[in-house]
């Protein structure tokens, strides 16, 4: 059986850690937008509902609490964020699969942060959602 188009390149990157700074930076930079959209979307939330110290409330947004309830699925706290975190990362691998050098670059730089906002407004409904209910 020949070698499929695109097999090389998911095994070279389903290594395990990046090898470059570059790379370290391009994960970090990720995990940074997540989390700061997440707080953003927080705080944003708590001016809204005329919180006094909306940055103190952004912050103890993920303190665990009592209302907080034991992961559905996984790691993950509903099947919307289990299915967000697939989709994602099945856009993402056709995009790596599908494309070449420098239209893969652009795609990635441009779907990649999209797709984080995504996931991170979705929690960020979540976790709303779960402190309304009594």
């Amino acid at each position: 059986m020949p070698p499929i188009k695109g097999y090389a390149l998911f095994m070279t990157l389903a290594r395990s850690l990046p090898d470059s700074a570059a790379e370290w930076w391009i994960l970090l930079g990720v995990v940074a937008l997540y989390a700061l959209s997440r707080w953003f979307l927080a705080w944003r939330q708590a001016r809204r509902d005329g919180d006094r110290h909306p940055v103190r409330a952004a912050f103890a947004e993920e303190e665990p609490g009592e209302g907080n309830a034991a992961p559905a699925t996984g790691g993950f706290t509903s099947y919307r964020q289990f299915l967000g975190f697939v989709t994602a990362a099945v856009v993402v691998s056709l995009v790596v699969a599908l494309t070449e050098a420098g239209l893969r670059v652009v795609l990635l730089c441009t779907i990649v942060p999209a797709l984080v906002l995504a996931l991170a407004y979705l929690d960020f409904r979540i976790a709303r959602s779960a402190r309304a209910r009594p």
